[in-house]
């Protein structure tokens, strides 16, 4: 069954004065929503876990729309956060500015991110604990990508290694979880997103496969 993703209540929140000075995505509001579902790839830890919600990112425009200076201003602080990152990223260059617009006012877009349709559920407290869980999960993940980075250089541990295989055995990132990101990168590639597909394939080679290469060298020239 397909996920459900809405944008409920889609708006703008702007430091600007005045409604006819806001700017727009071309297509309106309408569009906006279109082109979010369009692009949206719910990430496979929050699906797993039946995490839903809106994170709400932050962001300014260019005279000539391009989005800068995203972040989140409301989030879980996990996946979420960084897919709702990408897709108002991927907005850049997809808005209407109208004359004479300040362009050190801050937008703000919610997006409703929702597993309705997948009849997905865990109490309150599962979702806070898989919510606790991705955050350690970061500080380990961290020094996995740090171990690899320094054995590049040349810092070769055979102790180091086993204890890092260790850790990667207990975080997951096998072989079923390597080609689950690679899939990832190739459909963020089929959408358009080059620059979110190699970040994903950056992410396998920093946590010691290879299986991504072949990847890397055909669209992300920047990670050779």
């Amino acid at each position: 069954m397909k996920v459900s993703v809405l944008l409920a209540s889609i708006f703008l929140l702007l430091t600007s004065l005045g409604a006819g000075e806001d700017p727009s995505f071309k297509g309106g509001s309408q569009g906006l929503r279109n082109f979010i579902n369009e692009h949206l790839i719910y990430p496979h830890y929050s699906k797993h876990n039946c995490i839903q919600g809106t994170v709400e990112v932050s962001f300014r425009l260019t005279s000539t729309g391009i989005v800068r200076d995203a972040r989140i201003s409301r989030g879980f602080g996990i996946d979420l956060d960084d897919e709702a990152l990408r897709l108002i990223r991927l907005t850049s260059g997809k808005w209407q500015i109208p004359a004479h617009y300040d362009t050190a006012n801050t937008l703000t877009v919610p997006i409703n991110f929702s597993l309705r349709n997948l009849n997905c559920w865990k109490s309150e407290a599962e979702i806070k604990a898989a919510i606790a869980a991705y955050k350690a999960q970061a500080f380990l993940s961290d020094a996995v990508i740090t171990y690899y980075e320094n054995k590049d250089k040349g810092a070769y541990d055979e102790a180091a290694e086993k204890k890092i295989a260790q850790l990667k055995e207990q975080l997951g990132y096998n072989e079923e979880y390597v080609g689950r990101v690679i899939d990832q990168a190739r459909e963020k590639l089929k959408k358009g997103d080059k620059e979110g597909a190699c970040q994903d394939l950056k992410f396998i080679k920093q946590i010691g496969s290879n299986r991504a290469d072949k990847l890397i060298d055909e669209n992300c020239p920047a990670l050779k």
